[in-house]
């Protein structure tokens, strides 16, 4: 396979193998959801670098510099190509509703809204569905998984990586055969998914607050709400009024 999605998604993968296998622990005091943090820090770093440099720059001008129609048809397109993936999905954790929705908005807004380009779906009260695959496997009972960040691509687990690569194997983008075609939209979209996070993003960089810790619990716990459809059960706190056997 050639193209920037298939190369991304292999180094990836490669990158996150050598992370379980690099045994970086942290010791007794590490977050039990977050083992490999001091390589997740350094990435972190990396990417926050890579975004400062290439990625914010271009969304800002993006966002400042292209018309604001052109910007909501552009969004709106993507999303319809992210139904396609929620309708999927939604069928295969049996909502029926959700996935009806999700594939009566895909027709009408691919019919009526020229592609997607314009959401005359939601114009007609039919609710949007965020579904993907690490959901998917969430649903059926498969862990998080150790905490990690991908280069480039921010936070993740192990599952939702998992999940990452058949979403990006199915995806409608992946099938363009004229690799630079299928390069510029797919640059196209990140392009599009950053600029609707700058305001975001400033506000955390404004914060004084440990950056890192902060994005990691909020996608953590972001992610938990998502598979439980928000409702997610309260989680088993350790109790640490029991000594230890190993301490006795």
């Amino acid at each position: 396979m050639n193209g920037f999605q298939s190369k991304s998604k292999l180094f990836v993968l490669v990158w996150c193998v050598s992370l379980l296998m690099s045994g970086c622990a942290t010791g007794p005091n590490a977050n039990p959801k977050d083992p490999l943090e001091p390589m997740n820090r350094k990435i972190s770093v990396f990417n926050d670098t890579v975004d400062e440099n290439v990625t914010k720059p271009l969304a800002k001008g993006y966002r400042d510099y292209t018309p604001q129609f052109v910007q909501t048809g552009v969004h709106n397109f993507f999303n319809n190509l992210s139904d396609v993936r929620s309708t999927l999905n939604s069928g295969l954790q049996l909502k029926g509703k959700e996935t009806a929705e999700s594939f009566m908005r895909v027709v009408v807004n691919t019919v009526f809204g020229i592609y997607g380009l314009f959401d005359v779906a939601t114009e007609i009260k039919l609710q949007r569905h965020s579904e993907d695959f690490g959901q998917t496997l969430g649903y059926w009972g498969v862990g998080n998984g150790p905490y990690l960040v991908l280069p480039l691509f921010g936070p993740s687990t192990l599952r939702d990586t998992a999940g990452f690569s058949v979403d990006t194997s199915t995806d409608a983008v992946h099938a363009i055969d004229d690799v630079p075609t299928r390069n510029q939209i797919t640059a196209l979209r990140l392009v599009d998914k950053r600029a609707g996070l700058l305001d975001a993003a400033n506000l955390l960089e404004q914060a004084s607050i440990d950056k890192y810790s902060f994005t990691r619990d909020a996608y953590l716990q972001y992610r938990r709400s998502q598979i439980y459809d928000g409702n997610p059960p309260e989680e088993d706190e350790p109790d640490y009024s029991v000594e230890p056997a190993s301490a006795k």
